[in-house]
Parts: structure tokens; sequence; C-alpha cells
């Protein structure tokens, strides 16, 4: 079996069980916080035009993961769209339209230009759950085996592009990569005490309401 192959199917086979971690903790825990809907509604997107790139590559390691994907995709949006209480329709409608934009730039203009157009997709994801461990009070609903799976699928998904020299896969892999790694290392750092920032905690949310409620009995 040659090296591209064993590379190929390592990736396919993280990819096919990224999101478990994360459907795990949230059907079990419930809670939400620290988890971007936004960049889950990318990752849909990005589910149905990766299986499409796979298909017109004719690569299965490409249409395999991206397919299972859409089992642990699916059940977090509808879990996140239930816990925010938001309608599921809403919330799968931008992950469909983009999956569907993602398969007609690549249709038209091949693989190169869909993987300068994909990486963007890609890129506000991992941006977005950026934001939201920066700024969310707790990040108690992500999973920390999830962003590992993240960092190591790209780190594959880069060697197999460069292997059988795929433009689409290196310029996307490469970038996300890069944003997985800083997730994870956030996430580290949260856990370690680094408390968000912009956002009050719920200690100040309290002492501020307190210090309102001494200076109106004052007055």
């Amino acid at each position: 079996m040659s090296l591209v192959i064993l590379v190929g199917w390592a990736a396919a086979l993280v990819g096919t069980v990224l999101g478990l971690p994360q459907m795990v903790r949230l059907a079990r825990t419930r809670n939400v916080e620290g988890l971007s809907l936004p960049a889950w509604q990318i990752i849909l997107g990005l589910n149905i035009g990766w299986t499409s790139h796979g298909i017109i590559l004719g690569q299965l390691n490409l249409i395999l993961p991206n397919i299972l994907g859409l089992a642990s995709t699916l059940p977090i949006l509808f879990l996140m769209s239930r816990e925010l209480g938001r309608p599921l329709p809403k919330v799968m409608l931008p992950g469909i339209i983009l999956g569907i934009g993602m398969i007609a730039t690549d249709l038209l203009f091949g693989t190169a230009v869909y993987g300068l157009v994909a990486l963007w997709p890609a890129l506000f994801a991992n941006v977005g759950q950026t934001l939201e461990l920066v700024r969310s009070p707790r990040v108690v609903g992500v999973s920390p085996f999830f962003l590992i799976a993240g960092v190591l699928n790209q780190a594959l998904w880069l060697w197999w592009g460069t292997l059988v020299a795929d433009a689409g896969t290196m310029i996307t892999a490469t970038t996300t990569l890069g944003i997985t790694s800083v997730n994870l290392v956030w996430w580290l750092m949260r856990q370690a005490g680094l408390r968000s920032f912009l956002v009050p905690t719920r200690q100040e949310m309290r002492a501020f309401v307190r210090a309102r409620t001494r200076d109106r009995t004052k007055v």
C-alpha cells in the first residue's frame, strides 16, 4: 500500500470521527457555552462541498469522511437549535446554501479556484470558534478531543494534498491547520485560568448589580 493511500485514509478516518466527541459532549451536557453556531453552520456547508469535491476527483477518502461527518454535524446543529431556541430550518439553511455555492464553484472554475474559495468558509468557521473561545465566559461546552482531532485532521490533509499535488486541499489545509492550532492552544489557556476578553464574568456582573443597587439606595 502506497504512502498516499495510507495518509489519505488516515485523514479520512480522523475526519470521519472528528465531530463525534463534540456531539457526545453536547448530547450529554446540553451545554453550548463556548460553541459557535455560525461555525457549525459553515461546517455543514463544508461537509457538502468537500463531498462533491471528492466525487469530482474520484477520491473516496474525501467522500467518505464528509458524508459520515454529516452524521455528527446534523445532530450538533439540531441540539444547538433546541438549546438556543432557534427554528431548525433557519439553522440548517445557511450551511445548505454554502454547500451549493461550493459545488458550483468547483464545477465552473476547477480545483485551484475551489481551494481558494473553500479556504474562506473553513477560515470563518474556525475563526468563529476562536471568537467564542475568547469571549465566552465559560468554555465547558467545547470538547478538547474535538479540538485535538481538528489539528490532526488538517495536518494529515495537508500531507495528503502535498503528496497528490491537489492545490485545493493544500491551500485550505495549510490555513485551517494554523487556526485549529490556535483554538487548541487558546482552550488550554482558558483551562489554565485565562479569563474571557470583553465579556464580564458572572461574579463581576453580580458585583456590578450590587454596586448599582447600593447607589440607588443611597439616592
